[in-house]
């Protein structure tokens, strides 16, 4: 993997390709019109001129001389096409005093440079409005500055009703833009407008539902630190700290917890960082305050841990309970003097097992199941009734039914008590016990994540240099402590601490635990490295450049969090039914309940059909309860988000960042795949693939000369010619000839003298426009060359010609055969590329793509995706430039190549880290296997509830006398919710399939729908 590809982690997360994006999407479709109206004079400004074919920063350059221009962009709404967008421009154009206009129609976007004196926002606006598009004027920088992204954890959501109430209050929220909240992290993720609402607001929304929500990211503390104080913290002490920490530049705020002995403190990490930050606690207070690093668990994986916590001292309480009833109401019946004693009688009719049930019941019903009652109050309050709602009707209806029975036996000579103590109190602990297992489940479904933060090294060993650069010291310190331009001393077996560069040594890195590549990457001076990747023999001196949050590894994790948050359209299926299930499920409950006592009492049915000791009333009664008790909204809800969540940190561990469910269910439809050529199907770098020497010379010698000659060019195949040569000598650093008197020509080639010989290298017509006879073989070599799609370098040694050079792009090794995969899979392959047509025939002939278009620009790339999709293809497009980002965004789901540029890894649904195209199957198959998974969750969910409803109900019992009692039901309904997030969990066992080379292998594989 070449160095571009490790480039990806270190530049595509920190926002780069942003301002690349914008600088080539903003660029004319028309010729400026005149700067200023004809007549006007502005000092300093010489006249009206044309302004040419320039883009916008030309344009703005010249207008920053003048220093009057101003610059506004403009939101447009309604832009389909190319057409639209040349509209939009001409209009703005044709008004006096604009500079130039560039228009976005990917983004929905105008940017106008314009002269205010002549002109102002609001005429420009209703210039755009008069051609048929709303327009509104929004300050870019300003925005991006004010718009972030805000996490809370929620407590209490039971089912999708729950998530969807969240979401919806959230949305409606002033100054909220998104809101999406997943039940199977109890995660909201919300994109806000700080300057309309803030993150206390939103907290302040979502518990007016009813639900509690914790902070876990406001957005704002990308350079946020909590720091720990020891030592003597009166008032003095910490007024000298807040005033000592203020003082130092970069530091933005500071709030100090006194309880917790902690200060919390926001600053600009290019200014200061955290060891600058204890330093001067320490200093300010002469010792007396000491500051460390405040040593907190992860926020979600502390309120899942105190859940889990709850939940199994709940379900342990209630087995003290819950046993004890079980025994009495169902086994100690069967032993005759145990009986005995459980039916003697207290009070009347009221007997000794009654009262005991009735006793040991009540702290399971009213203490241990009071989180049940709260979370049923809160859902009906806010109108959408919950799982919480269902258990707390059925299990009520049956502990004060029981109440009244015996209540009843206790004023009674003669009346027969039956009672249900047992039915509530063990409802209650089967389903603390499913949702005990159900939250140990899922906090597995993030194992990928964990796993990815704990490649960061816990310490460093921090270089000390003295004023003139030299090494006097070192120290360990907290890998946290970490600040830019730190340099650290990477050991052999140790992890690289931070994002940076080598300054200093040589040696191996195991990158695979990031990238995937499985090889170790050799590591030299300015080589960049990642984050918790492995040093294998050398030592490494590395200068930190990007720390904490802005770690490759820190934002990685974080599109793996958001991929997770993003719901998959499928998702929607079970969305519509949660809207509904409750309310119909306690309608169907009341109807099997009337139904079967209605029949009891016009004796529809023989007396033989009740239990004993059971009348009418009561079998109706048990039959209601488990109809209400056994249907199950959870596993609705969980079905999909539980496999999307556990597929993406799989593809992430594999390489294959995938960025939502959205991405991964149109993946698994693909039957067309785009690709581009460049860097694509080949590395995108020249490289030398094949040297023809026409005298009797060293190759080495011969290299050396053609090297020295082009190591002044910056051309890339003069790059790939010293490449090359360095690769002739063993040692580390080889001085090359001196070579004098150097000329480069432009797009021909170099003439240079090297060791007292005149060297010229380049093409054919350099060597002909130089006076140098090329022989008859060299011109059979060259036209070889040509077909095969490569450049002929011809190097000339006194005037005589003496080798020619092959330079290609070659192809990626698996190229060929990943293509052959595609096609026994019925998936179509085509090539499309800016290229020539020579080069493109001979490309698709060696990887073996039939169908190619070549010449092509961006616009046509995405027309040409576009013309795909509406003959009723679902369409990928695989792409690494700038120039693919169109028909990345256009295409159905958008793969980038991870060497590829900022601006297609943004545009891009599924982002293939390690640039190895195998991972193109790898994305399709992963998401055949999860959707697999999720159909087979809501096969299950439904067919459950389908089937399981009408049991409950009594659909069997005239005809086989089965019955269902309702802790039984109940035990299901706990189970069914943790059996769809188990067999959700088993993708984690996900593997690449061994593909082999035959078709009829790989079709098998490809046809093979079992995980």
């Amino acid at each position: 993997m070449g160095a571009t590809t490790r480039g990806l982690l270190l530049s595509c997360f920190h926002g780069g390709g942003s301002e690349v994006s914008r600088l080539l999407a903003l660029r004319p479709r028309y010729p400026s019109m005149p700067r200023r109206p004809k007549g006007a004079a502005v000092a300093g400004d010489g006249g009206g001129g044309e302004g040419g074919g320039g883009d916008l920063e030309a344009a703005g350059g010249a207008g920053s001389e003048e220093g009057e221009e101003k610059v506004a962009v403009f939101s447009v709404s309604g832009m389909t096409c190319a057409a639209c967008a040349g509209s939009v421009e001409k209009a703005v154009k044709r008004l006096p005093g604009i500079l130039n206009a560039a228009v976005d129609v990917l983004g929905g976007r105008a940017q106008v440079v314009f002269y205010p004196v002549f002109v102002s926002e609001n005429i420009i606006t209703e210039a755009i409005e008069d051609v048929g598009f709303e327009a509104k004027l929004i300050d870019e920088e300003v925005m991006e500055k004010n718009i972030l992204l805000c996490r809370l954890h929620i407590k209490g959501m039971a089912c999708k009703y729950c998530t969807s109430t969240v979401q919806f209050v959230l949305q409606a929220s002033p100054g909220v833009q998104r809101a999406s909240v997943a039940l199977a992290t109890e995660e909201a993720e919300i994109r806000y407008d700080r300057r309309i609402v803030s993150a206390g607001q939103l907290i302040q929304v979502v518990e007016e539902t009813g639900f509690e929500a914790i902070l876990v990211t406001t957005g704002e503390d990308r350079s946020r630190i909590d720091l720990k104080m020891d030592g003597v913290l009166d008032e003095r002490s910490l007024m000298i700290v807040k005033s000592s920490v203020q003082a130092l530049p970069g530091v933005e705020n500071i709030k100090i917890d006194t309880k917790l002995h902690k200060v919390t403190i926001s600053y600009k990490p290019e200014q200061t960082g955290p060891r600058d930050l204890i330093e001067v606690i320490k200093s300010a207070t002469s010792g007396l305050v000491n500051a460390s690093i405040y040593l907190e668990a992860d926020g979600r994986d502390q309120h899942r841990y105190v859940e889990i916590k709850q939940y199994r001292q709940s379900f342990l309480w209630s087995l003290i309970f819950t046993i004890p009833v079980f025994l009495t109401s169902m086994v100690f019946m069967y032993i005759p003097w145990l009986k005995a004693g459980l039916e003697r009688k207290v009070f009347n009719m009221m007997s000794t097992g009654e009262l005991l049930r009735w006793i040991l019941s009540t702290p399971v019903q009213f203490v241990i199941g009071r989180k049940f009652y709260a979370g049923a109050y809160k859902a009906m309050c806010r109108g959408s009734p919950n799982m919480d709602v269902l258990i707390a009707l059925g299990t009520n209806t049956a502990y004060f039914y029981s109440v009244y029975s015996v209540l009843r036996a206790a004023t009674s000579a003669n009346y027969m008590s039956t009672d249900f103590f047992e039915t509530s109190s063990m409802l209650i602990s089967f389903i603390l016990l499913g949702k005990y297992l159900e939250i140990l489940a899922k906090g597995k479904t993030s194992e990928a994540i964990a796993k990815l933060m704990d490649l960061a090294p816990e310490t460093a060993i921090l270089l000390i240099h003295d004023h003139e650069g030299n090494v006097v010291g070192e120290k360990e310190i907290d890998s946290r402590l970490i600040q830019k331009n730190d340099v650290i001393k990477v050991v052999p077996g140790g992890k690289v601490a931070s994002d940076g560069f080598v300054i200093w040594g040589q040696s191996h890195v195991n990158e695979s635990m990031i990238t995937g590549e499985s090889r170790p990457v050799a590591k030299r001076k300015g080589d960049t490295v990642i984050g918790g990747t492995v040093n294998e023999n050398g030592v490494l001196h590395v200068r930190a450049t990007f720390v904490g949050s802005e770690s490759a590894l820190a934002q990685i994790v974080r599109l793996v969090e958001s991929a997770q948050m993003a719901k998959a359209p499928v998702q929607k299926f079970a969305d519509q039914i949660s809207r509904v299930f409750v309310p119909l499920v306690i309608l169907f409950s009341l109807l099997t309940w009337l139904a079967w006592f209605v029949a009891g009492r016009l004796h529809s049915y023989p007396n033989s059909w009740l239990p004993p000791s059971m009348d009418s009333f009561q079998l109706a009664l048990q039959f209601g309860i488990s109809v209400m008790v056994i249907a199950c909204p959870c596993a609705l809800g969980l079905a999909t988000p539980t496999a999307v969540m556990v597929a993406t940190g799989v593809g992430a561990s594999q390489g294959v960042l995938i960025k939502g469910g959205q991405a991964l269910e149109s993946a698994q439809k693909v039957d067309c795949i785009v690709f581009d050529k460049t860097g694509t199907l080949t590395i995108g770098k020249p490289v030398v693939v094949d040297t023809r020497l026409l005298k009797n010379t060293v190759l080495r010698e011969f290299y050396d000369y053609a090297a020295a000659a082009e190591i002044n060019s910056e051309h890339p195949l003069a790059k790939a010619i010293v490449e090359h040569a360095k690769k002739l000598h063993p040692e580390e650093t080889h001085i090359w000839p001196e070579a004098r008197n150097f000329i480069s020509v432009t797009g021909h080639g170099v003439k240079a003298e090297v060791s007292d010989k005149s060297i010229i290298v380049g093409n054919k017509s350099f060597m002909l426009s130089s006076v140098i006879d090329i022989p008859s073989e060299a011109l059979e070599i060259l036209m070889e060359e040509e077909e095969r799609a490569r450049t002929g370098i011809i190097v000339a040694m006194d005037r005589e010609v003496v080798g020619i050079i092959s330079v290609s792009d070659p192809i990626k090794p698996n190229a060929h055969e990943v293509i052959s995969y595609l096609k026994s899979m019925n998936v179509e392959s085509i090539m499309v590329t800016g290229d020539n047509w020579g080069t493109a025939n001979a490309i698709s002939k060696e990887v073996g793509i039939e169908k190619i278009i070549a010449e092509a620009k961006p616009e046509q790339k995405a027309e040409m995706v576009k013309e795909l999709q509406l003959s009723g293809r679902t369409v990928a497009m695989v792409g690494d430039g700038i120039n693919d980002s169109p028909a990345l965004v256009s295409a159905d789901v958008g793969l980038a190549i991870g060497a590829g540029t900022d601006v297609a890894i943004e545009a891009a649904d599924i982002v293939l880290m390690k640039s190895n195209l195998e991972d193109v199957i790898t994305a399709i198959d992963l998401s055949k296997k999860t959707f697999f998974r999720i159909r087979m969750n809501y096969v299950w969910a439904l067919g459950y509830n389908v089937i399981g409803i009408p049991i409950a109900a009594g659909v069997l019992f005239p005809s086989t006398g089965f019955r269902l009692p309702p802790w039984v039901a109940g035990a299901a309904m706990a189970a069914s919710s943790v059996s769809v997030v188990c067999w959700s969990l088993l993708l984690r066992y996900y593997k690449k399939k061994k593909r082999k080379g035959n078709v009829d292998s790989v079709r098998s594989w490809w046809n093979d729908k079992g995980c």
